[in-house]
């Protein structure tokens, strides 16, 4: 019996060695990966921006005029407005390390600015839209989610805010172009909005 039990010890120990040593090296492996890349990319001369898919902020949403104008809402378009005047590009799930393999170490700051112009801008696209929301003025609250979504945002509450408007004005079929939608982002957050949105269509 207490070779059995000696026995199997050591068959678990030896497989749990040689399991930590295959993970060991699968994090080594990694490590050396990552720090090629971040070389590479430190070496990576300035590239052209030109084809960058730089957002505009449509004319229907700046020059909105809701049915109701508060305090609040007005601050929103103008934060909007002042977006308009800036490069905004949506850079969601890029590292530093991609931005620069793909563009040059050079324009790593810009890059950056464009990216937190994005975040400023969807930030600014959901507030309203609730604002709009609650004031009652679901038409305009459709359309800058509809907006928001189209940059390929990953606000999950622009997503389910604008399913439960499109189950209220009586267009739930709409829903199913919201997860196709969701399913082409690139952020860690896509699965969970999919899945929520999917939960929402039964």
């Amino acid at each position: 019996m207490n070779f059995i039990i000696i026995s199997s010890f050591l068959i678990f120990s030896i497989v749990f060695f040689f399991a930590l040593q295959r993970s060991k090296r699968a994090e080594k492996k990694i490590e050396q990966d990552f720090w090629e890349r971040e070389r590479r990319s430190n070496c990576t001369r300035r590239k052209s921006l030109d084809g960058l898919n730089y957002i505009t902020i449509p004319e229907e949403i700046l020059d909105m005029h809701p049915t109701c104008m508060t305090e609040e809402i007005d601050s929103c378009l103008l934060d909007l407005h002042d977006l308009s005047s800036c490069k905004i590009v949506n850079l969601t799930g890029w590292t530093n390390t991609d931005l620069k393999l793909e563009y040059g170490t050079a324009n790593i700051t810009i890059l950056s600015d464009f990216d937190f112009n994005y975040t400023n801008l969807v930030t600014a696209l959901q507030k309203l839209a609730e604002l709009l929301h609650e004031v009652g003025d679901d038409v305009h609250a459709i359309e800058v989610l509809e907006f928001a979504i189209s940059t390929g945002t990953d606000v999950s509450k622009s997503y389910y805010l604008l399913a439960d408007l499109y189950k209220t004005c009586g267009t739930p079929e709409k829903i199913e172009l919201l997860i196709r939608r969701a399913e082409t982002i690139h952020s860690l957050m896509k699965n969970s909005i999919v899945q929520n949105l999917q939960a929402a269509c039964q």
